[in-house]
């Protein structure tokens, strides 16, 4: 039998919005980024250099300013797969050759691909090992699947687009992913979410989370005239009626070149004659858009759905793993149980794009190489940077003026060492009661899109102005947008209708009606909240600080929002630092090191 000990492999999402890298070290995740984090440039598409060097030092063992060498890697596993469908992308490029211009962006990006081993070597040295590409949708399933404390399972990723597939089924058992199906361009849910999210005035790419918050306002009172855009099939599957769509009669312009990804107008005038005028960006919102929204929301979930009842039907299986862009719509995925014969589900922290960088690793540690699956569970998010009391002290001085980093009062600003994780997690909770906005940076960053309680603006959730308060004077965002709930998991059926767990905030469950009027900063307008369950295994010390909460108020959750302000979540000390300083923060935690205003006499 062969060796499989020792064996490290590095996983790449590159030249796609939110690159990253992942470090698989014999079949165990151990280190993951995306790189905005570094970048500071939301959903940053590119080469991501500096995620990479972050992995290869963690996986060389000597973490951040430890070797960045590539010659102790087994293998690359790529999320890519040019040439995968190559005679169907020839033919439909061919028949409508409107779309080639654009066709030839595309074209660049798949060079920059093709030369991505030598970009390595040019930064890393070489010799570079084998990269094996592993095709976009296969890496969605691994990085579900491969994650998870299932056996047997089945499988489901849907997305916009990713190597010519919007949506793939297959059943994963032990180390091996049969593919049942494929749904090929042109057709997508994910599209079909987008191009009304674009038609709804939110352009951004990523946008999509913003008319998720948007359709709690809204009655599917469009549902019938959407529904045309994506007729529902019998077996289940979908298709897209393409007279209202842009990208394959004439392409759609898209940039993944270093920076900022960037997606032209996908919809044709004709949605504009089924629907009405399209919302232009900062125009007001009405409760037609409002509307609009929530009957996007309802044919999405009717579609998808289906896709799971139709896979259920012909595997068998109750067991589901999810991933994919689709997989963070929240609001589907916390109906899965009263939709669908599914009777456990599992998406991991980074179900979107990034998320693949780990999934192409773990499908070549598994797959490819053949490595039997060695117990590993993703059940924490926490596999980012972490910064020691020596680099928080270096940013405290640089920012606060005459403190050299020392506890002390230093104009308005109070520096206090406190070692005492009770009396730390006593404080903050008593702190958060009384109504301070606290900055909570402990430990590794989350992996994925979510603040999960290591980098983390923490408030009170019983106070109906906070939500005000977080947008106006924080987070500066539009104003329906809601906060989410971190509960303890073991008091999570006490406050929600469900008691299932998800320790990663990819869920939305209904708050039990009675508790409503308890926590109105978590409670959404539909009486839902998008929630965390923490556990005291995964983070003991964000779990520590909601117990005290709870003692102190009966309440056993603290509102959670990402620590940033319309930027990639803060990263490194100084940049927790600079937020805090910035938005009149009232308290922030950097590990041990607690800095407070104090109120001028």
């Amino acid at each position: 039998m062969r060796d499989l000990s020792r064996r490290r492999i590095l996983g790449l999402s590159v030249y796609h919005a939110d690159a990253s890298a992942a470090a698989v070290v014999d079949g165990r995740f151990v280190a993951g980024v995306e790189e905005e984090r570094f970048r500071r440039i939301k959903h940053w598409a590119g080469f991501p250099e500096q995620a990479i060097r972050f992995c290869l030092e963690e996986m060389n063992g000597g973490g951040r300013g430890g070797r960045a060498g590539i010659d102790g890697v087994t293998a690359i596993a790529v999320a890519r797969q040019p040439r995968a469908y190559l005679g169907r992308k020839a033919l439909l490029a061919l028949s409508h050759p409107r779309s080639l211009r654009r066709a030839l962006g595309r074209a660049r990006n798949l060079r920059q691909v093709a030369s991505l081993e030598e970009r390595i070597a040019a930064a890393f040295g070489g010799p570079v090992p084998r990269l094996h590409p592993v095709e976009h949708h296969l890496a969605h399933v691994a990085s579900a699947f491969f994650c998870s404390p299932f056996e047997e399972a089945m499988c489901l990723t849907v997305d916009g687009f990713g190597d010519f597939v919007s949506t793939m089924t297959a059943v994963g058992r032990g180390s091996s992913v049969e593919v049942l199906d494929r749904v090929h361009f042109p057709h997508s849910l994910g599209l079909f979410y987008t191009a009304v999210t674009q038609f709804l005035g939110f352009p951004g790419f990523g946008d999509e989370y913003k008319v998720m918050g948007l359709a709690a306002y809204g009655e599917p009172s469009f549902a019938e005239r959407l529904g045309r855009i994506v007729p529902a099939r019998p077996d289940g599957a979908f298709a897209l009626d393409l007279r209202y769509f842009r990208h394959l009669s004439e392409g759609v312009d898209m940039t993944w070149e270093d920076g900022a990804p960037e997606l032209g107008t996908i919809h044709t005038p004709a949605l504009e004659e089924l629907l009405g005028p399209a919302r232009r960006p900062g125009e007001e919102l009405t409760q037609r858009h409002k509307d609009l929204a929530a009957s996007l929301q309802a044919v999405y979930e009717e579609r998808f759905f289906a896709l799971v009842r139709a896979l259920g039907k012909r595997t068998g299986l109750k067991k589901l793993a999810l991933a994919g862009g689709c997989a963070m719509n929240s609001l589907a995925n916390g109906k899965l149980f009263d939709r669908t014969d599914v009777e456990d589900v599992y998406i991991q922290a980074a179900a979107g794009d990034a998320g693949t960088s780990l999934g192409a690793a773990l499908y070549v540690h598994h797959v490819v190489l053949g490595a039997p699956r060695n117990g590993f569970v993703m059940s924490h998010s926490y596999w980012g940077p972490v910064y020691d009391e020596t680099e928080i002290r270096r940013a405290i001085a640089e920012a606060v003026p005459g403190s050299a980093g020392r506890d002390g009062l230093w104009g308005e600003i109070r520096i206090e060492t406190v070692a005492d994780e009770d009396r730390l997690s006593a404080e903050t909770a008593e702190a958060i009661a009384r109504g301070d906005v606290v900055g909570w940076y402990q430990g590794r960053s989350e992996w994925g899109p979510r603040a999960l309680g290591n980098r983390s603006i923490l408030a009170d959730p019983r106070r109906a102005d906070m939500k005000e308060i977080l947008n106006l004077k924080i987070k500066r965002r539009e104003s329906f947008r809601p906060f989410a709930p971190s509960v303890l998991e073991e008091r999570t059926g006490e406050w929600f209708t469900l008691s299932y767990p998800d320790p990663f905030m990819i869920k939305v469950y209904p708050i039990r009606p009675e508790r409503r009027p308890q926590v109105p900063a978590v409670a959404h307008v539909d009486g839902t909240g998008r929630l965390q369950t923490v556990s005291r295994q995964s983070n003991p010390r964000y779990w520590k600080l909601i117990a005290a909460f709870e003692r102190r108020t009966g309440v056993p959750m603290v509102l959670n929002t990402s620590f940033n302000e319309n930027e990639p979540i803060v990263n490194t000390p100084a940049e927790a630092l600079d937020c805090f300083l910035r938005t009149r923060m009232d308290r922030l935690a950097l590990g041990d090191v607690v800095l407070s205003r104090v109120a001028a006499p």
